[in-house]
C-alpha cells in the first residue's frame, strides 16, 4: 500500500497556525501581549491625513479573524477584515485594517510609548511580564510571521522580523521559557531561528500547539532513524534504549506539567524541569550536573517529581488532561523513577 505523502514545511506551517488560532488565552495581559506581538511582526502604522491607520498581512484568515476579534473585546474598536487573492504563485493575503481607535490600540498594548514615541522591539510590559505573557508574545509572532519546517536533515522554527529589535526582544523571551534563539539576517530582514529539536517541541507545546508538535515529532523520528542519526537506533544495549525513552516520557510530562501550572511552578522545580526539556537523552546524574548549582541524580528526580505531581494534581482539581495524557504508547514503556 502507498504510504500518504508526509506534510512539508508549508503544510506544518499551516497547521500550527490553525491550532495556535484556538488557544484560549487565559489572561488579559497575555492577550495583549499576543496583540502586541501579531502587530508588532505583521503591521505598518500610517498617517492618513493626520490620523493614524495600522494595517496588519496575514497567510492566513482564521489568524486575521483571531487579530479582529481580540481587538474588538479588549479595545472595543472595530478593525476591518479583508482578503486579496493572490496572483500566479503569490498566495493570497489577508489584511486588518484598525482606523478608528487605533491610536488606543497602539497606546495600550505598548507599542507606542506614552510621549508619542513608536517602540521599535516588543513593548517592556511584554518581555518583563509573566510566562504566559511571554508564551503569547511568542504565539502572536509566529501567527504572524512564522514557519515550522518540516523535519529533514535539519529542523527549524523561525519568525521573520521586520527590525533587529524585534528580534532580540524573541531571543530574550525564548530564554526566559528555557530555549535558545539566534537571529540570522538576510535581504535586510531579521529571522529569529530555532534549530534545537527539543527546543522546537517545547516552543509548540508552549505557544499552544501540541498535538501539531506531536505529529512533527513523530515525522522527525521516522526521519531520523532513515538517516541513521537516531541515537536510540545505535544503542545495544536494551538497558540504555529504555532509559532514553524514560527521559523522553519525563521530558514530555514536564512540558505539560509547566502549561498546566503557568506561573505557579516554585522556581526551584521549574529549573529542574527546564533542564529535563533542554537535555531530552541526558541521564539524570548528567542533568545534576547541569544544575547551578550542581544536585545529585536523586535530587534532581525529587524535583521533577514534586513538579509532575503539582502538575496533576491540578488537572484532576480542574478536570483537565494530566501529564502523562501526552505520553505515547512508546513512552509509557518506561518512565523515570
Amino acid at each position: 500500500m502507498a504510504r500518504n505523502k508526509e506534510p512539508g514545511g508549508t503544510e506544518f506551517t499551516a497547521q500550527a497556525k490553525a491550532e495556535l488560532a484556538t488557544v484560549n488565552t487565559r489572561t488579559t495581559s497575555a492577550r495583549i501581549a499576543e496583540v502586541a506581538a501579531m502587530l508588532r511582526c505583521g503591521s505598518t502604522m500610517i498617517n492618513d491625513n493626520g490620523s493614524l491607520v495600522v494595517e496588519a498581512e496575514f497567510d492566513s484568515l482564521t489568524v486575521a479573524q483571531r487579530l479582529r476579534v481580540a481587538i474588538e473585546e479588549l479595545f472595543h474598536t472595530s478593525p476591518r477584515v479583508r482578503s486579496l487573492p493572490g496572483r500566479g504563485r503569490k498566495k493570497p493575503r489577508h489584511l486588518v485594517t484598525i482606523g478608528t481607535g487605533a491610536m488606543e490600540v497602539v497606546r495600550r498594548t505598548g507599542l507606542v510609548g506614552p510621549t508619542g514615541v513608536v517602540i521599535v522591539g516588543l513593548p517592556p510590559q511584554v518581555v518583563s511580564g509573566t510566562i504566559g505573557d511571554i508564551e503569547a508574545a511568542w504565539r502572536g509572532a509566529f501567527l504572524a510571521k512564522g514557519r515550522l519546517a518540516a523535519p529533514g536533515r535539519a529542523v527549524s522554527l523561525d519568525v521573520v522580523c521586520p527590525r533587529e529589535e524585534i528580534g532580540l526582544a524573541l531571543v530574550g523571551c525564548a530564554r526566559r521559557l528555557g530555549m535558545t534563539a539566534k537571529i540570522r539576517a538576510s535581504r535586510g530582514m531579521h529571522r529569529v531561528v530555532v534549530r534545537e529539536a527539543e527546543a522546537i517541541g517545547a516552543l509548540l507545546t508552549r505557544m499552544g500547539a501540541q498535538r501539531t508538535r506531536l505529529e512533527w515529532d513523530v515525522l522527525r523520528r521516522e526521519r531520523e532513524e532513515l538517516l541513521g542519526t537516531d541515537r536510540l537506533v545505535n544503542f545495544d544495549d536494551a538497558n540504555l534504549r529504555r532509559s532514553a525513552r524514560a527521559a523522553l516520557a519525563a521530558a514530555v510530562r514536564v512540558e505539560r506539567a509547566m502549561e498546566l501550572l503557568g506561573d505557579d511552578v516554585p522556581e526551584h522545580l521549574a529549573e529542574a524541569g527546564y533542564l529535563r526539556v533542554e537535555h531530552q537523552q541526558a541521564s539524570l546524574e548528567e542533568l545534576g550536573r547541569l544544575a547551578e548549582p550542581p544536585m545529585t541524580k536523586d535530587a534532581i528526580a525529587g524535583r521533577i517529581r514534586r513538579l509532575l505531581s503539582m502538575a496533576d494534581k491540578k488537572a484532576q482539581e480542574e478536570g483537565l488532561e494530566d501529564t502523562r495524557s501526552v505520553l505515547t504508547e512508546e513512552m509509557l514503556e518506561g518512565e523515570e523513577q
